[in-house]
C-alpha cells in the first residue's frame, strides 16, 4: 500500500529536479534558441543549421522530460484522493507510483550524466578471461546481454570486430552504441564480471567459474566543432618584407592575431599569437591565420579527449579473482554488485538485457 509519505516525497523529488534542472532559464534558452532557427538563412549552412536543431532538441527534452514527471506526480496525488474516495483501486495506485518513481530516477540519473563525454555514444570491449572454453562462452553471452540492453534502450548496436572462439563463444568483441548518453550509463559496466555455474562443457556437470572484462571509452568523432568567439581576438597589421628587410611591399598585408579565449571546461586561460604573410592579398592572410588558429584549438581540443582516454584506461584491471565488479551466479539464482551492493535472484532477465537498475544504482552513488 503506497503511504501519503512515499508520495510526499516523490512530490519533494518533483520540486528538486525543478531547480536542479534551471527549468524557467531552460524554458527561456529554448526560445530564444528556437528563434535562430526562424532566420531566413538559417540552411545557408547546412551544418551549423543541423548543429543548432540538435542543441534545440537537446533543450527541449529536458523540459518535456520534467513536464512528463510533473503530471506523474499531479496524477499521482490526484488519484490518492480517488482512492480515498473510492474512485480508484490501490492496485492502481501501486502501478502508477512505480511508473512516477521509475520516471523521476530516470531524469535524476540523467542529470547526473554532465561530463562532455557522457553525452556520447560509446565503444565497449569485451574480453574472455580465465577459464578456457567456459569463458569463450561467457564472453559471448555478455555480448548478446549488452547488444539486448542497447536495442530496449534504443541504441543502434553494430559489432565493429569479433573473435570468436575456436568451438564455441568469443575470444574478444568490439561493441558501438549510437545514440545519446550510451557511454553515460555504459561506464557503470567497466570492469570484470564473474560468472559462477554447472558447466555444460564439463563431463562431470561440475561448478565453475570464469571470468570476462568489459571497457567502455565515449565514441568521440573524427571531427569537432571550433567556435570561436570574434570577442576573443585581437587583429594587427603589418608590412611583410622578405630577407634583409627589403620590403616585399608597401601596404600592410600581413596579418598578426592574437586569441584570449577560455577553456570551456576548466575556465583556463587559452592565449595563441599567429603571424601570416602567406599572401600579398591581407583578406586571405586573414582566413589563413584563423584555419591555424582553429587548428591549433582542434590540437588542443583532441590532446584534451586523449587525457580522459588515458584516465579510462588506467581503471582497466586483470581479469582474475578479487578484481570483478558483479557476479553472476547461475545455479544460486543470483546476480549481485560488489560496489553497491544491488542484487537480483532474476538471473534470465539479466541475462536478457535487463540491467538498468545495475546502472541506476551505480550512478546515484
Amino acid at each position: 500500500m503506497i503511504t501519503t509519505e512515499q508520495i510526499k516525497e516523490l512530490s519533494r523529488r518533483r520540486d528538486d529536479l525543478y531547480r536542479y534542472l534551471r527549468i524557467e532559464d531552460r524554458k527561456i534558452e529554448w526560445e530564444e534558441e528556437q528563434e535562430k532557427t526562424t532566420a531566413p538563412d538559417f540552411w545557408d549552412s547546412p551544418k551549423d543549421a543541423e548543429a543548432q536543431l540538435r542543441k534545440v532538441a537537446e533543450i527541449k527534452s529536458w523540459l518535456d522530460g520534467y513536464a512528463e514527471v510533473a503530471q506523474l506526480v499531479d496524477d499521482l496525488e490526484l488519484l490518492s484522493e480517488f482512492v480515498r474516495e473510492g474512485g480508484a483501486t490501490e492496485e492502481e495506485l501501486d502501478t502508477h507510483y512505480t511508473t512516477t518513481l521509475e520516471q523521476i530516477e530516470q531524469l535524476e540519473m540523467r542529470n547526473m550524466l554532465s561530463e562532455p563525454e557522457d553525452k556520447m555514444g560509446a565503444i565497449m570491449d569485451i574480453n574472455a578471461g580465465a577459464g578456457g572454453t567456459e569463458a569463450l562462452d561467457w564472453a559471448s553471452m555478455l555480448l548478446r546481454m549488452y547488444t539486448r540492453w542497447g536495442e530496449r534502450n534504443g541504441y543502434k548496436v553494430r559489432i565493429a570486430d569479433m573473435q570468436e572462439g575456436e568451438e564455441v563463444g568469443v575470444k574478444s568483441a568490439t561493441l558501438l552504441f549510437e545514440g545519446d548518453y550510451a557511454y553515460g550509463y555504459l561506464q557503470s559496466e567497466i570492469g570484470v564480471h564473474r560468472m559462477v555455474r554447472l558447466s555444460p562443457f564439463n563431463a562431470n556437470n561440475k561448478r565453475q567459474t570464469t571470468f570476462a572484462s568489459v571497457f567502455v571509452a565515449p565514441a568521440i568523432d573524427d571531427t569537432i566543432e571550433i567556435t570561436v568567439n570574434p570577442a576573443d581576438i585581437e587583429w594587427d597589421t603589418y608590412r611583410s618584407s622578405g630577407a634583409g628587410g627589403q620590403n616585399v611591399n608597401t601596404v600592410e598585408t600581413g596579418v598578426r592575431l592574437r586569441y584570449h579565449g577560455k577553456d570551456p571546461d576548466t575556465g583556463e586561460a587559452v592565449e595563441f599569437l599567429i603571424e601570416n604573410t602567406e599572401t600579398r592579398s591581407q583578406l586571405m592572410n586573414r582566413e589563413n591565420a584563423m584555419r591555424i588558429l582553429r587548428s591549433k584549438l582542434y590540437q588542443r581540443e583532441l590532446e584534451k579527449r586523449r587525457a580522459v582516454q588515458t584516465e579510462l584506461e588506467k581503471s582497466k584491471k586483470r581479469i582474475e579473482w578479487g578484481s570483478q565488479i558483479r557476479s553472476y551466479v547461475f545455479d544460486d539464482r543470483r546476480v549481485k554488485d560488489h560496489r553497491t551492493g544491488h542484487q537480483t535472484s532474476n538471473v534470465e532477465a539479466v541475462m536478457d538485457g535487463e540491467i538498468d537498475d545495475f546502472i541506476k544504482t551505480y550512478l546515484m552513488l
